[in-house]
């Protein structure tokens, strides 16, 4: 999984954001364990939480 950067984001709606967290998250459990892979999902997903964070 590629990262998902703040600024993707900010051109997303809250449904795609909603979306792409759940998405991100099962790929979080699939990734294996200190892989390039689960970095990149944590802080993929940290970004989107951030984003909807801004949004409320």
């Amino acid at each position: 999984m590629k990262l998902i950067t703040r600024f993707e984001l900010a051109a997303c709606s809250e449904s795609d954001l909603h979306g792409l967290h759940r998405a991100v998250t099962d790929a979080l459990v699939r990734s294996p364990r200190e892989s390039a892979e689960r970095r990149n999902c944590l802080a993929s997903l940290e970004n989107i939480e951030r984003e909807l964070a801004l949004r409320l």
